[in-house]
């Protein structure tokens, strides 16, 4: 399934709309990412998939670098 129109071959780098190049019969792929949509249609599986909001995954952030005064440990 082709994300974008525009697409490059991953061997010759040759630019075409179609899933295989026509110079060298190789691999195309798409040339920009996804566009981002506050609507996105798949967040919700998505969070779900890396389960945030739980204590792991809060613990996986990344900290501010100077401790919030009252939160000294």
């Amino acid at each position: 399934m082709v994300r974008t129109k525009l697409q490059r071959c991953k061997d010759c780098k040759e630019y075409g709309l179609g899933e295989k190049c026509e110079k060298c019969n190789g691999v195309m792929e798409a040339v920009a990412p996804l566009k981002y949509s506050p609507e996105d249609s798949q967040g919700a599986r998505r969070r779900q998939r890396v389960d945030a909001g739980s204590d792991e995954w809060i613990d996986s952030l990344p900290t501010p670098r100077e401790v919030i005064e009252g939160d000294k440990k």
